[in-house]
């Protein structure tokens, strides 16, 4: 039987979604033996395999990266255990997660369902943090500003960036995709007192593309580039073009459609 989960989990404690072994060049707390450095793709393993009795691989839609959180990831796991009802694995398994990781659903799919391939859209979110003093009860969930921003500035470049276009100039280097090429189909600004939200979605992202977009739109907003420098750093098609990477922690993978 194949499940697909909706996921959310806080990634402050973790080294990003994918498993990873223990390299002798990780500073943090050592794992227990046999384990690989906190991720949240192992941590999720971990529980359901407790929970059905075997091990268990977790295919996620979206591979974020660390200190990157989201609300509704998309994955999925098998399992010969159908004599469990799908609604008493999340529950179990849920008790068995640390407090930063749910399960908010649960059902079977056919065996063919994929999480990867089946991602038809993903949406996210980036929250900002615009006040002179700090929130120190989400230093870890939003990027901290102080300097003023022009929200209508970066209204205007955020424009820019909805469409198809080659996104080599917002994309990490050694991204390791064939194409550069994506389809933003939103991208907005909502500013409510403190806090700044910018929202993106699309058919999919290169490596830190997101990240990059937001650096920039915000550096637009410090009166560094102009809304119109936009469409030029997209036809640069260089990194070097675009502005600077936001940090990860204000970044939110917000939902995932799949087909």
């Amino acid at each position: 039987m194949r499940y697909k989960l909706l996921l959310a989990y806080r990634g402050t404690r973790y080294h990003g979604w994918q498993q990873q072994a223990l390299l002798p060049t990780y500073k943090g707390t050592p794992p227990p033996p046999g384990c690989g450095i906190p991720t949240v793709q192992e941590t999720l393993a971990a529980a359901i395999g407790m929970v059905v009795g075997h091990p268990v691989t977790v295919v996620a839609s979206s591979r974020t990266d660390t200190g990157v959180h989201a609300k509704g990831q998309i994955a999925h796991f098998d399992t010969d255990q159908i004599n469990i009802p799908a609604e008493n694995i999340r529950r179990a398994t849920n008790h068995k997660l640390p407090d930063d990781i749910l399960i908010r659903g649960i059902e079977p799919v056919p065996a063919e369902f994929n999480a990867i391939t089946a991602a038809t859209s993903k949406r996210y979110q980036y929250f900002i943090w615009n006040a002179l003093d700090r929130n120190p009860f989400a230093t870890d969930l939003s990027w901290h500003r102080w300097q003023t921003l022009d929200i209508p500035a970066m209204k205007a470049a955020a424009a820019h960036f909805v469409g198809q276009h080659d996104f080599a100039s917002f994309a990490r280097p050694r991204h390791d995709r064939f194409s550069t090429v994506r389809t933003v189909t939103s991208c907005s600004i909502h500013a409510r007192g403190p806090q700044v939200v910018m929202g993106i979605e699309g058919a999919g992202f290169l490596w830190n593309m997101v990240r990059i977009i937001v650096g920039t739109t915000v550096e637009v907003g410090l009166g560094r580039f102009s809304p119109d420098d936009i469409p030029k750093m997209l036809a640069a098609k260089t990194r070097k073009a675009a502005g600077s990477t936001a940090p990860p922690q204000g970044l939110y993978l917000q939902w995932i459609k799949t087909s």
